[in-house]
């Protein structure tokens, strides 16, 4: 027999009665009823119940040991019963008699329950992370995570596509978050990079000939934790193909996504096809370019009907209205309710009006309503008995993030949002650029290196604000998955494009004089996306944090609590790199 098992902790049945087996696990859990020790032992692959009659040695051996202890059983496989028969359990019909007991790893008294959730606070479960992987969901989540890459590789590679590595070590980036850097030992102050992406060496790969790249690339960015984004490092499903348009890429990516959330999302419906919404259009109707499709209510904007107005909480602003049925009859609280959570979005309130049955309008802001307000709101909105409508007034940003805020907690609220199923939309027609408030200055609003929609022409003739990039998003639930774009692979028209937003042609033939090089040198049309890895096992798992489905992250702080990095060079370290430390200044204390 083997030395350390013959059989797995999920895999004996009915049918392995009366044979004598031999297991390895951790000790689950321990129930003792009337000195019979109840055990219930646990590895990879599931839990088997194990029993030690009292006055044997194995009851001795096991009533001491302490929870999480690493075993090895030697024992008999005997029925439950009908009775007993624990249906959740894919060994529930059977369970081992233990004859002998060896001890492989001792353990010491955990930190917190495995075998529950005991609430313990997520630094404590980061510090000790391997024995967090140890509890059900957390183990089951991590294997998601496996089957889905591996899915997503078999599914590319017979999408046409080839997998290949690029760089760790590569020079800074523009990615736009700060980067990661390395000193290089052999080069004295000179400093790599860990990429942002590798977005310049898949381009690059396009036009070195090879047609359709696919990585599950590690990404890098110096940037601060969020729910669904991972501070530090993130892992990317990055593709780029050649000789493509916008629907080119669309094509694959959809297919491949409505397959992995097909097979991994435990039956829940998903979109198809995915519906192309434009940026604009977006931010209009769901007051975001991330929209949440559950959420079954839109918003419209009704700027002009207030234009002159005398009812000066509406007029000369932008103003959006959230029309909502069927909730006319609700209590004033659930108003109440949602003009608190507009206030928890910042806003000042949450103005609001419900139809009677005879049409008319009543609540806090009807009376400033003129009739022919009424009449147009009516038919634009389509306003009928029980309807509420719920208005936002202010500057288009802050009206659009309130907005499309409270449009998703008001169809929650009100029964207008749909669980279980995968809504995804592409979105499209992003701005190529957008003027920075503080500055006035004309800047790039996504991705700097993406083909503007008319090309030269655009740059030349158009208002730089009204010409629109080659540029999508992939979102899901309210979840962007995935940025990506047709690259521009023309030298004049790429140094044109920075042109508009204020680089000299010097600065950009020297930032970028690799990519220019190679575009000079026979490039031709491509484009890509990066899904992101992360993001969709979070939402296979319908987890709501990203943690939760990356065996080893970093805490909020990027910080490895369990590993104690980051951590210090000490001096010899520090002078083979040639790098001498200037440490903050400590903040004088405030004077009291």
């Amino acid at each position: 027999m083997h030395r350390y098992r013959s059989h797995t902790c999920g895999e004996l049945r009915a049918s392995d009665v009366s044979t004598d087996v031999r297991l390895s696990g951790w000790l689950h859990n321990r129930r003792d009823l009337g000195g019979i020790l109840f055990i219930d032992l646990r590895d990879h692959y599931g839990i088997t119940q194990l029993v030690a009659r009292p006055g044997t040695a194995a009851n001795e051996a096991l009533s001491h040991l302490t929870k999480e202890t690493v075993v090895r059983i030697d024992g008999t496989v005997v029925s439950r019963g009908a009775d007993n028969i624990n249906p959740e359990l894919s060994t529930g019909e059977i369970e081992i008699e233990v004859s002998a007991v060896e001890v492989l790893g001792a353990a010491a008294q955990i930190p917190f329950t495995i075998n529950a959730d005991d609430g313990v606070n997520e630094e404590r479960r980061l510090e000790y992370r391997f024995l967090d992987l140890r509890r059900e969901r957390m183990h089951r989540n991590i294997m998601l995570r496996s089957a889905v890459i591996s899915a997503i590789r078999h599914k590319m590679t017979a999408l046409g596509f080839n997998e290949m590595a690029t760089p760790i070590l590569a020079a800074t980036s523009p990615e736009g978050a700060r980067d990661f850097v390395v000193p290089s030992r052999l080069n004295p102050g000179k400093f790599y990079a860990l990429p942002q992406a590798p977005q310049q060496f898949k381009q690059l790969l396009m036009i070195s000939g090879f047609d359709r790249y696919f990585q599950i690339a590690p990404c890098f960015r110096d940037e601060d934790a969020r729910a669904d984004r991972s501070p530090g490092e993130f892992y990317q499903l990055d593709v780029e193909m050649s000789f493509v348009e916008q629907e080119d890429v669309f094509q694959p990516i959809e297919k491949l996504m409505t397959e992995l959330f097909e097979e991994f999302g435990g039956g829940r419906p998903v979109t198809s096809p995915f519906p192309r919404i434009p940026f604009r259009e977006s931010m209009l109707k769901y007051g975001s370019d991330k929209p949440d499709l559950r959420a079954e209510l839109e918003l419209v904007d009704i700027t002009d009907v207030f234009e002159g107005s005398e009812f000066k909480a509406f007029a000369g602003k932008h103003v959006r209205a959230l029309p909502v049925p069927d909730v006319a009859a609700q209590p004033r609280k659930f108003f109440d309710g949602l003009g608190d959570f507009a206030v928890s979005l910042g806003a000042k309130g949450l103005a609001w009006v419900r139809v009677a049955e005879d049409g008319t309008l009543s609540g806090p802001i009807a009376k400033f309503l003129t009739a022919d307000n009424v009449a147009v709101l009516t038919e634009r909105l389509g306003l009928a008995a029980g309807h509420a409508v719920f208005f936002g007034a202010g500057d288009y940003e802050e009206v659009s993030k309130i907005m499309g805020g409270v449009r998703v907690e008001a169809a929650k609220r009100a029964g207008h949002f749909v669980e279980g199923e995968f809504r995804f939309c592409w979105i499209v027609d992003f701005p190529m650029y957008e003027r920075d408030e503080e500055t006035g200055k004309i800047d790039f609003s996504h991705n700097p290196f993406s083909m503007p929609q008319g090309g030269m022409n655009d740059l030349e003739e158009k208002d730089p604000l009204d010409i629109l990039a080659w540029q999508y998003d992939i979102v899901c639930n309210g979840i962007e998955l995935s940025s990506g774009a047709i690259r521009n692979h023309e030298p004049e028209i790429m140094l044109r494009a920075f042109e508009i937003a204020g680089y000299t042609r010097e600065t950009v033939e020297q930032e970028f004089a690799g990519m220019l090089r190679a575009f000079r040198l026979g490039a031709p049309p491509h484009g890509g996306i990066a899904p992101g890895v992360d993001r969709i096992v979070m939402l296979l798992a319908d987890e709501p944090n990203i943690r939760e489905t990356i065996a080893f992250p970093l805490n909020g702080n990027a910080q490895d609590l369990m590993m104690g990095a980051p951590s210090e060079l000490d001096e010899s370290r520090l002078r083979e790199l040639n790098i001498q430390l200037r440490k903050p200044v400590a903040k004088p204390a405030a004077a009291e």
